[in-house]
């Protein structure tokens, strides 16, 4: 039979990792008297983002230069959503 404290320290991990899972509050935002998680207002604002930098490209003309396209854009849009939620809710 093993000892009791050599079992043990293979739940340590587990400990530190399920550490941050704790949360005092939810991220959510008032609109209009409706509770919206902050996730998709961050994912809508850096779709509008995204979409106004591929106006931008195009009105310079080096969106021809900017290949695979789908991979830029893409790129764009998950940097300009992580960029909107450290700018307003990285309590």
């Amino acid at each position: 039979m093993k000892p009791p404290l050599r079992s043990s320290f293979r739940l340590w991990p587990a400990v530190f990792l399920l550490a941050g899972c704790r949360s005092t509050h939810s991220p959510t935002v008032d609109v209009f008297g409706s509770y919206f998680p902050a996730w998709i207002i961050c994912i809508v604002a850096g779709l509008l983002l995204t979409v106004i930098a591929r106006q931008i490209f195009l009105a310079l003309k080096i969106s021809g230069y900017l290949r695979p396209g789908p991979v830029v854009y893409l790129s764009l849009l998950i940097g300009f959503t992580l960029a909107v939620w450290l700018s307003f809710f990285k309590n």
